[in-house]
């Protein structure tokens, strides 16, 4: 069974990519694959074709999990901050 250092309604600062420096709670964790979905980090676009005559195509932004070896808790962030001042 895996386990992870980050569960579902934690507080998390992205630590890398493109995202670096965003805070957003985790909507969903998945242990078995490693990854985390967090609130307004990871969104992607989807260009969808239209499905019926008549109705328009879309771009659709969808939101993607994330590694959880890059995000931290922000209580673990304040305390290595509050640390390194000293």
């Amino acid at each position: 069974m895996n386990t992870l250092h980050i569960k579902k309604g934690d507080m998390v600062v992205v630590l890398s990519g493109t995202d670096k420096g965003k805070k957003g709670a985790v909507t969903a964790s998945y242990p078995s694959i490693g990854k985390v979905v967090v609130e307004g980090v990871g969104m992607r676009k989807k260009h969808q074709k239209p499905r019926r005559e008549g109705q328009h195509g879309q771009i659709v932004e969808k939101q993607h999990a994330i590694n959880a070896s890059k995000v931290m808790k922000v209580e673990e962030q304040e305390r290595k901050a509050k640390n390194k001042k000293k």
